[in-house]
């Protein structure tokens, strides 16, 4: 008997695949978050000092709100922040001590989405750039660490720096990594799309002039970086973006940094890629 195949009148739009594609991430967020509940796999965090605040042109003055009232910390300041917490977790050495690594949008990432059976540190920096997080990631030498998910380049992007300036830094971050960490697992993941002209961030107008096709052949060349250093690579642009190639105004406040929903679309991608790839 011959095979008979379904043939459709029509074609699926690729914004339709894409709405697809998010809900059933969206679904697999709300499943991994309900199972890890069920089963005591509650993520570990160290208190820190986060708070949201915009992103700069340069990482300069930082506006925090830590317990007992507000302060302003230099971007030197905060740095002796983050290495005064990772000191306290080094002397505890605990198992799977993983660290989120990068800019604002890592720093915003909501602790009680981070997945479970890892103990998370997040050491990420609004406004971060890929020379300064460079010249900080000695901080890390003094702990033992499982894991890091990296995500840096865009503020380097907005701010003018180009390409191949920012692929020199990130192979310089890679270099230091590979030899000062070398049984640490390094997740390479990939720059976001920003919201082009539905964007309402303060310096939109910046965002305008960096292209989202500029990001993608970027992820390109981070995704070629992390393979030369046998890293782990992450790909986050296709769940985060729309038939246009922007970023999805359901997943973000202002076309830039992204809102709760935003964030539990990368915890199911964090989460659904550590159980398939990370031992």
């Amino acid at each position: 008997m011959a095979k008979r195949f379904l043939k459709f009148p029509f074609t699926i739009p690729s914004w339709a695949i894409l709405s697809l594609m998010m809900n059933g991430v969206l679904f697999i967020a709300l499943l991994v978050i309900w199972q890890e509940k069920s089963d005591g796999g509650e993520p570990s965090v160290l208190p820190q000092a986060n708070a949201a605040y915009a992103d700069h042109p340069t990482p300069a003055a930082i506006t925090t709100a830590p317990a007992g009232g507000r302060q302003r910390l230099t971007y030197q300041q905060w740095v002796t922040l983050l290495g005064q917490e990772i000191e306290t977790m080094a002397a505890k050495n605990p198992d799977h001590l993983t660290i989120l690594l990068g800019d604002s949008l890592s720093l915003w990432f909501p602790a009680e989405l981070l997945p479970g059976r890892r103990v998370w540190m997040n050491q990420g920096i609004s406004g971060e750039k890929t020379h300064t997080l460079l010249n900080r990631l000695h901080l890390l030498d003094v702990a033992d660490v499982d894991t890091i998910f990296l995500m840096i380049g865009i503020n380097d992007l907005i701010w003018g720096q180009s390409d191949q300036q920012v692929l020199t830094n990130y192979r310089d971050i890679m270099d230091y990594l590979s030899t000062h960490h070398p049984d640490t697992q390094v997740v390479v993941q990939s720059i976001l799309p920003h919201g082009a002209e539905a964007a309402t961030w303060e310096s939109r107008a910046l965002l305008l002039e960096l292209p989202n096709e500029r990001i993608r052949a970027m992820n390109k060349s981070l995704q070629k970086i992390a393979e030369g250093y046998d890293a782990h690579y992450l790909e986050l642009y296709p769940i985060f973006s729309n038939g246009d190639g922007n970023l999805r105004p359901d997943l973000t406040t202002d076309g830039l940094h992204l809102n709760r929903e935003g964030y539990l679309v990368w915890r199911a991608a964090i989460a659904l890629y550590s159980q398939l790839e990370l031992p």
